[in-house]
């Protein structure tokens, strides 16, 4: 028989090893070794069973491991959730209590930027009037001093 020296030899027809063209006497042998998959430890007439059923055990052990690690993954992302819910809802009434207390403080606001409007043009109002008194005193004591004087020279 004649084997290639590289098992994978480049295609030059594009097809797959298993498609080509070839003569089958020119690939390479392929050794298949069957593989059985159960529940089960594959039972076989080699020596090294002992060390297929300790790595069996291990492999169902680390899959154990591995399912509960993930439920608790699992779990914890879900209780991680929950905790994000409860912080949401939490904030979101926090959140509609100072709105609403701004929405009071800013109404407060404006009423008392009103009542220091209408306090400041009354007192402009007052200032006014207390020139306008002040005027009609000075005047008076002008016309006091005035007539005093008068009638002191004239008696």
């Amino acid at each position: 028989m004649l084997y290639c020296e590289n098992p994978c030899p480049p295609f030059e027809s594009g097809f797959p090893m298993w498609e080509s063209h070839e003569p089958p006497y020119l690939l390479p042998p392929i050794d298949y070794e069957p593989v059985m998959f159960s529940q089960q430890s594959p039972v076989s007439s080699n020596s090294g069973s002992d060390r297929n059923s300790g790595s069996d055990e291990r492999k169902r052990k680390r899959m154990i491991s591995n399912r509960e690690s993930a439920r608790r993954s699992r779990m914890r992302k879900q209780k991680h959730i929950e905790n994000m819910r409860d912080q949401l809802n939490q904030l979101e009434v926090s959140n509609r209590e100072l709105t609403n207390r701004l929405r009071l403080v800013v109404d407060q606001n404006q009423l008392y930027r009103r009542e220091n409007g209408f306090l400041q043009s009354e007192a402009v109002m007052l200032r006014e009037r207390l020139w306008d008194i002040r005027q009609v005193l000075l005047v008076r004591q002008l016309q006091q001093q005035c007539f005093i004087m008068n009638h002191s020279s004239t008696t």
